[in-house]
């Protein structure tokens, strides 16, 4: 934890506790700490790209807090990603009602098979409906399924198999269901929230606004301090 205290680690506020805020990268991370300048009990950390390393880093930041005295009781998975077309346009902001493992499980002659028709695991997590509500209701947020894939979509037959697959689908990113895993371990509700930065599909470097999509991560996040600080997860 020291070495990620030194080089992952911003507290957006003074104070362990309260809730944690999971980005994959420094810039995400500084984009929501801007929005808590005086917020105590919101901490704010990197916690690594691809979900094998969110779950490991959220897994240990909750622990931490857990031993010394001060448990979080809310974590959410933050940051920038792709948005399906038309549903989810640059420069919005889209909150998970589901947060999904869209490529956990096995190619077959039929397609693809999530884990769980394997008999293993999960491939999905429910943030709490409320905060859902409560969020989209503060924020203009589009709320719907949020998947998590190792590697990122670049084509658009891919994109078109994940939408048939996933109807509700809005966004794609790479961390949110490792930094829920980890939550769900400790009895910790998780919510996502993503910035769109990209249309899912071909990539297109030249169609990116990632500072636009980082702009609208704090904006977006400076309208969140009252319903973070306030949800109860005994009121939903």
């Amino acid at each position: 934890m020291e070495l990620q205290a030194q080089e992952g680690r911003l507290i957006a506020a003074a104070g362990l506790g309260g809730v944690l805020v999971a980005t994959a990268v420094p810039v995400e991370r500084d984009a929501v700490a801007q929005a808590f300048p005086d917020h105590a009990g919101i901490e704010v950390i990197a916690v690594g790209v691809g979900p094998a390393l969110a779950a490991a880093s959220t897994a240990s930041a909750l622990t931490t807090a857990a031993l010394a005295g001060v448990p979080y009781r809310l974590v959410v998975s933050a940051g920038i990603g792709g948005g399906f077309q038309p549903e989810a346009p640059v420069g919005s902001l889209v909150v998970a009602d589901e947060i999904v493992a869209a490529d956990l499980g096995a190619e077959t002659a039929d397609g693809f098979v999530p884990v769980t028709e394997l008999g293993f695991g999960t491939v999905r997590h429910e943030p709490p409906a409320d905060l859902v509500r409560r969020v989209a209701g503060s924020t203009g947020a589009r709320t719907g399924a949020v998947l998590t894939v190792s590697t990122v979509t670049g084509t658009a037959v891919r994109a078109a198999a994940l939408r048939e697959r996933h109807p509700t689908a809005l966004a794609e990113a790479m961390e949110g269901f490792g930094v829920a895993e980890a939550a769900a371990a400790q009895g910790v509700p998780a919510l996502e929230i993503r910035a769109i930065s990209n249309p899912v599909g071909p990539r297109d470097r030249a169609a990116w606004r990632i500072g636009d999509a980082l702009a609208a991560l704090t904006e977006g996040f400076g309208k969140l301090a009252p319903v973070l600080e306030s949800w109860n997860r005994h009121d939903s």
